[in-house]
């Protein structure tokens, strides 16, 4: 009979290489532990506390038809704002609220309070769920998807965005 040997199970760098991983993570912990560094923070703190002032802003309601159309809906006027036919390439309006309608379905929320589209001066486009208060930072999907969604704001200044998301004016 022979000796059985675990030596032989995982090759000596690769368990260095672990290690190296776990202390750098312990590392990194520590030091930013220590020396306060703060979270980053979210776009809307850092618009609160740089003053960004809101441009433009609608709440909108998503209606799913019974054909596949989605009905978006004026909360305020109660008029039809644009309706996304089945089949129109609007993935993207689709997939977002998708993700926000899930949420509220799991916290046993229906569809009827509206969402906050919103436009602030720093050219940047959320949207934000009034029940949960998730929001949604559409810029940062790209010019195109966030183009998808400024159509819902006829009324707002056309303002020019920069690659990195800041308002040119």
């Amino acid at each position: 009979m022979t000796a059985h040997s675990h030596a032989d199970m995982l090759p000596r760098g690769t368990l260095i290489i672990a290690g190296a991983l776990v202390t750098f993570a312990f590392a990194a912990t520590v030091v930013v532990r220590v020396a306060h560094i703060p979270a980053a923070a979210s776009p809307a703190a850092m618009r609160a506390t740089n003053h960004v002032e809101l441009v433009a802003s609608r709440n909108l309601r998503f209606i799913d038809r019974a054909d596949g159309a989605v009905i978006i809906e004026d909360a305020d006027k109660g008029n039809t704002a644009s309706v996304i036919e089945p089949g129109q390439q609007t993935g993207f309006i689709r997939g977002v609220m998708r993700g926000l309608a899930r949420e509220r379905k799991m916290r046993g929320l229906g569809n009827q309070p509206p969402f906050n589209l919103s436009l602030w001066r720093d050219g940047e486009l959320s949207l934000t769920d009034t029940v949960t208060g998730r929001s949604v930072e559409l810029t940062a999907f790209g010019s195109s998807n966030r183009a998808s969604f400024m159509v819902l704001l006829p009324n707002a200044p056309k303002l020019g965005v920069s690659k990195v998301g800041g308002a040119l004016s």
